[in-house]
């Protein structure tokens, strides 16, 4: 019997680590609460302390959550692990018949070689397992970029013919792209999710080894009752001192946290969108996402979809699982804070959606959970912002009414936050907060010096303890920063204001730092930081002491962000051993083959300079192999009479004028259209040179050189 159905029949053993996980959230709030009430009532509360108060409750039990998850996590990982968890139902060793799999890598204009080297290293990975017969992978296009687009096609040949990957390995470009990612794959699904039992979603930048996936189907394959199968993709390929902060962080903290969530939430976890296996039927049948009411940014088609695809897998009866001890399971993470913020954007507007859903009929109180904190994710950055700058008004009111009561006396009264008396109770409520905030990084650092071979991936003890304390201070100063900018993110869409589907950077671009961009994202943060703190210290230089862990950060947020952003500052880290992860010290085999491939590819990027703007058009009009691949990866349609003619007037316009002056939207419809692939291809051959532009002229006379790079190495 499955353990999630041996879960299901002891429903009380589950409640009781759900009461004991929810009555700590509760305890540690309401000590805090009596601290913060006993600060703030001493002549009755006035309407702007009761509304700190509220604040202080929301925002203090947000953390005790995350607080209690890591303690928990500690102390299942201090006693050696859950006996509860559904890796246990796959004794090492133990081979599982699998069932057919397809692996499916939506793409939305990324790096051509990272995609293709990146699915190369997991396709020869599962080759190695000896299980390949029960994979198909399919890259799901939907690129608007006309030469991304041709260059996917060309680097998915390419990979077909070096792996012996035909009717293995599939590509399809949609021809409109509905719904983003979560449109994508369902799109896949009714086409042809019913040949498959199972899928397995990777993003573009996710790597998996052979044995991970193996393990998934095989999971999945001994647990029926389970539809959903989440790992913990571990952060890699960090070059900025940022994304190695990340990496570091992420990678050493993470395993409380997992091991927290895991204990409470069991067989009702969440989807994270990718690096998960998926039972196929099941989420056909149920995870269809609904339209939400009214329009963008809060209604309308769902951006966060995961979470949502979780809730309605639970609400039919099947289990999620998280399986966190899964090794082999990989992502990057964005280069710089800026890039981070942009993701983030997209994200708060997913997340603010899931506030409809709070009280959806039929949800789990466990999923309703998820999107609560999915929402308060973000949410709680205007709330403490907004709780600052309440407290800057009650510091501002008390010593002003203070000094009209004491005159001349009253600095001395005011010395200490403006209350003498009150500095114990604060200081209490300040330690406990600290406490909460950073012991689980404490009890992360003692549980790895505990084991001096795991220690020794992170360059050993000494250096984790410098790295630890470099990460702490970095992440202090960047708290403010991602305050500013979740609020920021939350008050536009509270404005109506939604969100581009834009391509994620995901990897720097060396050392020129880009101070224009730094200027415009963070000078309204410098702006504002400064003259909040000048207002602090006018008012109260105590105060402004006290606040200047915030304001401090955001007034120095362009200097900081560029010097996140250097790959040469992240190199210098790496050589001195600090914000080692053990995928860097010891990678495993797949990351090792992936960089030497990608380093291959990149090396020969300058030989194609002086065409690249086009060059996957030029490929796909000149190159009769690519051209003839491309036409025969088209659907055929029937062009109505007058599409011929305008068809006709932008293939005589491309010729005669070469594509610069062409939109991108022009470029899709020829692109788009098999008869004027082939007419262009046809007429570019047989035309005068002289009736050509000078740039066909020079694609020509060029392309026999370019042709000698390798195909997957042409674009970032």
């Amino acid at each position: 019997m499955s353990l999630y159905l041996s879960e299901k029949m002891d429903e009380r053993r589950l409640d009781r680590r759900r009461l004991l996980f929810f009555s700590s959230i509760f305890a540690l709030t309401s000590i805090a609460t009596w601290f913060m009430a006993d600060l703030l009532w001493r002549d009755g509360l006035s309407g702007l302390e009761v509304a700190l108060l509220v604040l202080f409750v929301i925002l203090f039990a947000h953390v005790a959550a995350g607080f209690c998850t890591a303690l928990v996590g500690f102390y299942v990982i201090n006693r050696g692990g859950d006996t509860s968890k559904i890796l246990i139902t796959l004794p090492a060793g133990e081979e599982v018949p699998l069932a057919s799999t397809a692996i499916v890598m939506p793409v939305f204009n990324e790096d051509v070689s990272r995609v293709f080297e990146g699915l190369r290293v997991v396709y020869r990975s599962v080759q190695e397992t000896r299980q390949l017969e029960h994979f198909d992978f399919f890259v799901l296009s939907d690129s608007n970029d006309p030469n991304q687009w041709v260059q996917e096609e060309v680097a998915w040949l390419e990979l077909c013919k070096q792996v012996s990957g035909f009717g293995r390995i599939f590509y399809r470009k949609r021809r409109h792209s509905i719904n983003k990612k979560a449109g994508n794959v369902a799109d896949f699904l009714r086409r042809w999710g019913r040949r498959y039992r199972y899928m397995i979603v990777l993003d573009a930048d996710s790597i998996m080894t052979g044995r991970a996936l193996v393990q998934l189907v095989a999971l999945m394959e001994r647990n029926p009752a389970v539809g959903i199968i989440q790992t913990a993709p571990r952060m890699f390929n960090g070059e900025t001192l940022y994304a190695r902060l990340q990496s570091f962080a992420s990678r050493l903290y993470s395993p409380l946290f997992l091991a927290g969530l895991n204990y409470w939430q069991q067989h009702e976890g969440n989807y994270w969108g990718h690096n998960a296996v998926i039972r196929i039927q099941p989420f056909i049948d149920h995870c269809a996402l609904p339209d939400l009411p009214g329009t963008e940014p809060f209604g309308g088609r769902i951006l966060s979809h995961d979470f949502v695809e979780a809730a309605l897998m639970r609400k039919a009866g099947w289990g999620v699982w998280l399986a966190d001890e899964i090794e082999g399971s990989f992502e990057e993470g964005p280069p710089t804070l800026i890039d981070s913020a942009k993701r983030d954007r997209r994200w708060c507007q997913g997340n603010m959606q899931h506030a409809w859903l709070l009280s959806a009929r039929g949800f789990r109180p466990a999923n309703r959970f998820h999107l609560l904190m999915g929402v308060l994710g973000y949410v709680s950055s205007p709330l403490w912002l907004l709780f600052m700058l309440l407290c800057t008004v009650h510091v501002f009111s008390q010593v002003t009414a203070t000094r009209g009561a004491l005159g001349d006396s009253a600095a001395d009264y005011t010395s200490f936050f403006g209350y003498e008396f009150q500095m114990p109770a604060a200081l209490s409520l300040f330690g406990l907060t600290m406490l909460l905030l950073f012991l689980p990084k404490v009890t992360s650092l003692a549980v790895t010096l505990g084991r001096p071979e795991e220690a020794a991936r992170y360059g050993g003890r000494r250096r984790l303890v410098l790295s630890v304390l470099g990460e702490g201070v970095l992440s202090a100063l960047l708290a403010p920063i991602n305050m500013i900018f979740n609020s920021k993110f939350v008050l536009f869409t509270l404005l109506g204001q939604g969100v581009s589907w834009v391509t994620q950077r995901r990897a720097a671009e060396g050392d020129d730092a880009d101070w224009r961009e730094a200027i415009i994202t963070h000078g309204g943060q410098t702006a504002f930081g400064f003259v909040w703190g000048l207002s602090c210290y006018i008012i109260s230089p105590p105060f402004f002491f006290w606040l200047s862990p915030v304001v401090i950060p955001l007034v120095f947020s362009i200097p900081l962000s560029i010097m996140l952003s250097q790959v040469r500052l992240g190199q210098s880290a790496r050589k001195l051993g600090l914000f080692l992860t053990p995928e860097e010290s010891m990678p495993p085999y797949e990351l090792k083959r992936l960089h030497q491939n990608l380093a291959e590819c990149y090396r020969h990027l300058p030989a194609i300079k002086p065409l690249r703007a086009d060059y996957g058009l030029l490929q796909a009009v000149l190159d009769p192999y690519v051209n003839a691949m491309h036409v025969a990866l088209l659907r055929q349609r029937k062009p109505t009479e007058e599409s011929r003619e305008w068809f006709a007037l932008l293939r005589a316009r491309l010729l005669r004028d070469g594509p610069a002056r062409f939109t991108v939207k022009e470029k899709m419809a020829l692109l788009l259209d098999a008869e004027s692939m082939i007419s262009l291809h046809r007429d570019l051959w047989t035309c005068p040179a002289e009736n050509l532009a000078e740039w066909w002229r020079l694609a020509m006379r060029q392309y026999n050189v370019l042709t000698a790079v390798p195909t997957t190495a042409l674009y970032r």
